[in-house]
């Protein structure tokens, strides 16, 4: 029995769902286990009223990350997204369907351009990179959809692989709110932006380390050609 990325948790007072998103957005979403959007699907349309999406997720697998994201977008109540810790590459696209987005002032998110791995003479490379191109416009689509940011400028942050602490995620219009900043005296403002960079250099370096490139955005070459149109346009 493979591990589920995501979990349904119901409040037994308010009847609320919560759905966590915890770890690698896998790309078994595809081959028919207990983790397909099917059954994601099935699930989230037994939920009634509000959901909180609480999201820790290094990224993963693009496609699975879309389906979510249409998922939720489609969600006819309102849905709320909080980060807790890292919403990274994939994961930072699903963050985009929440009517409402909130940082915790110690998370971070992530953005970057979507990677593959294709093997092939020159005429199957080029194709590899329209690929990616068109698979990065959707990305920006959900991007733009929240932010109202230009597609230029969108573009220029995935280029330039830009992690964003809450405060800047909620300059950029990434986010909507700070976790918990109403609770916060100004005199402790200068020590949670020093504990947002120190989590920025943990995860920096704790990524760099541990992580298979693969995982980040990653795009199935093969089931490219298959899945485009599920993708936001």
């Amino acid at each position: 029995m493979k591990r589920k990325f995501w979990n349904w948790v119901r409040d037994a007072d308010s009847g609320e769902r919560t759905l966590v998103l915890n770890g690698e957005i896998s790309d078994e979403t595809w081959y028919g286990d207990e983790v397909t959007p099917g059954l994601f699907r099935e699930e989230l349309s037994a939920c009634e009223g509000d959901i909180t999406v609480w999201i820790n997720s290094p990224g993963g697998d693009v496609f699975a990350a879309a389906q979510i994201y249409n998922m939720l977008m489609d969600y006819k109540g309102n849905v709320r997204v909080r980060i807790d810790g890292l919403a990274a590459s994939a994961a930072s696209v699903i963050a985009m369907a929440g009517s409402t987005v909130e940082m915790s002032p110690v998370a971070m998110m992530m953005i970057h351009n979507p990677a593959t791995i294709s093997i092939g003479d020159e005429r199957e490379m080029q194709k590899a990179i329209e690929m990616l191109s068109e698979v990065k416009e959707s990305i920006i689509n959900a991007y733009e959809i929240k932010t109202g940011l230009g597609r230029g400028k969108i573009a220029n942050l995935m280029d330039a692989e830009s992690w964003m602490n809450a405060k800047k995620a909620v300059e950029l219009g990434f986010a909507d709110s700070i976790l918990f900043d109403g609770n916060t005296a100004d005199g402790q403002a200068d020590e949670i932006e020093a504990m947002m960079f120190s989590r920025a250099a943990v995860t920096n370096s704790l990524l760099d380390k541990f992580k298979k490139p693969e995982l980040d955005n990653r795009v199935d070459a093969k089931a490219l050609k298959q899945r485009l149109d599920l993708l936001p346009h």
